[in-house]
């Protein structure tokens, strides 16, 4: 019994469980050791490698931090650089055109040019269906307290622009068109997307209409705005009424139009079109043009040859437009409405220099060249590498176009900015006189503007509402 103890007392020892054995008379002690002289040796060799290591790990361990204090700066220096470079590299990557989405780096075949190019299956019965629509949804009218429900449309290339400062001038310029539509109660939509692979650059606007015309049959005008146009007079209001037998309403001038076939007699940087099937027609005459590769550049020969001034490079949408409104007068013009007694688009270069003289002269609520509704930067480009005009002067001046135009908007809460080129600077309205004529004045702390409105221009903007009145009427 004894030895058969001993026996398994041993073999729990050799597997390494208990280390205590029982001795034949009973005595408890340390198991005897078992392992064989060669293992003993191999496991020492172990020990000593395991030593060895263990003492090469320390030593680069002091050093590391013996060394530190003389390394931290340049190592920090490098660190900085790498994570530059990383970012650069980013920012290259992201910039680079390398979506294959982007239809400015596909490659492949053209649309052939002996077929004519659609937006989609030709649509005829728009008018009746809209109708039918707005009768079986009376929650969603097309007037609402008689005004006719606009939404205005801008958008923006899907890419970064090509400099950082043309990001921070398309938020500046969302920003401004927020403000005016908030104030007037305008719905607004804000792309970002090709929805036609073949439409892209000038062309992108005509696809994002004809989509959303069908796809809100209660908006009763689409009102398309460029990136880069700002609303400068953030009281006045386009005269929905005066378009009541009309279909599209465009800046321009009837006699560089039909007397000069000239092609800057339009603008298509700001316009409206009403949802009907006369303007789905429109577009679908508009849009051939339009496709990218030989169709494009075939198109822009015929213009260039048959508008004057029109240098010669690919069709662009504006360009089709006034030709095929001069080529087709009597199928389209009856239904277009060119205006010109207020600024739908303003062209910048003869207003941003003159914004402290209507702020001394005049008032907001004019629209046209005292007090400009639209300043448009046409030729700045400020998204991209290239444009007409100097970038420091465009940048100076869209910022002043910026100021001038949120000057209105801050008013509202007692702020304003120091100066057309600068940050906001806070101000209170100390002072506010009733004339005895129904008239309000409001002069700021330094007299920087003395702005006077009627009862009926004040009424008649929600931008001073009672709430103003309320908050600056003695």
């Amino acid at each position: 019994m004894g030895s058969d103890s001993t026996f398994a007392a041993q073999k729990r020892a050799s597997g390494g469980l208990p280390t205590t054995v029982a001795t034949a008379n009973g005595v408890r002690g340390r198991a005897a050791s078992v392992i064989p002289r060669g293992r003993q040796i191999h496991k020492t060799f172990n020990n000593i490698k395991i030593t060895i290591l263990c003492g090469f790990v320390t030593i680069l361990v002091l050093r590391g931090t013996i060394g530190l204090g003389n390394l931290v700066s340049s190592e920090s220096d490098a660190e900085n650089q790498q994570l530059i470079e990383e970012t650069n590299r980013i920012l290259a990557e992201i910039r680079s055109d390398k979506d294959p989405t982007d239809p400015d780096d596909q490659t492949g075949e053209f649309l052939n040019p002996n077929v004519t190019y659609t937006l989609g299956p030709r649509i005829t019965t728009w008018d009746e269906d809209r109708k039918v629509w707005l009768q079986k949804n009376p929650e969603f009218p097309n007037y609402v307290n008689g005004k006719p429900r606009i939404l205005l449309v801008t958008g923006s290339p899907p890419n970064p622009c090509d400099n950082a400062i043309g990001d921070h001038y398309l938020l500046k310029a969302i920003k401004n068109k927020i403000d005016y539509c908030r104030i007037h109660g305008i719905e607004t939509v804000y792309n970002m997307a090709h929805l036609d692979m073949e439409l892209a650059g000038y062309w992108a606007k005509l696809p994002l209409i004809r989509r959303l015309m069908l796809s809100h049959p209660e908006v009763e005008w689409i009102w398309w705005m460029d990136s880069d146009a700002l609303f400068t007079d953030m009281v006045f209001e386009i005269p929905v009424s005066k378009y009541n037998e009309y279909n599209m309403v465009i800046h321009g001038y009837p006699d560089l139009l039909f007397d000069q076939n000239s092609w800057i007699a339009l603008n298509t940087g700001s316009f409206l079109f009403r949802n009907c099937q006369w303007s789905l027609d429109l577009l679908d005459a508009w849009a051939p043009m339009g496709p990218k590769g030989p169709i494009r550049e075939e198109a822009g020969k015929i213009l260039t040859a048959n508008l004057k001034g029109r240098p010669a490079f690919e069709a662009d949408d504006q360009s089709a437009l006034i030709y095929l409104l001069i080529s087709q007068k009597d199928q389209w013009m009856d239904k277009v409405f060119v205006e010109n007694s207020y600024y739908l688009h303003g062209y910048w270069a003869g207003l941003v220099d003159r914004y402290e003289e209507m702020i001394e002269k005049y008032h907001p609520g004019l629209g046209d060249e005292r007090w400009p509704f639209v300043t448009h930067f046409v030729g700045c480009k400020p998204c991209g590498s290239y444009g007409d005009y100097p970038v420091e002067r465009c940048l100076k001046s869209m910022e002043r176009a910026f100021n001038f135009a949120d000057n209105q908007v801050l008013n509202l809460y007692g702020f304003r900015h120091r100066g057309l080129n600068s940050l906001i600077f806070g101000i209170r309205c100390i002072q506010a006189v009733d004339l005895g004529a129904s008239y309000y004045t409001f002069i700021s702390e330094q007299h920087y503007a003395v702005y006077k409105w009627t009862d009926q221009e004040i009424f008649s903007s929600r931008l001073y509402n009672e709430r103003v009145l309320k908050t600056y009427r003695l």
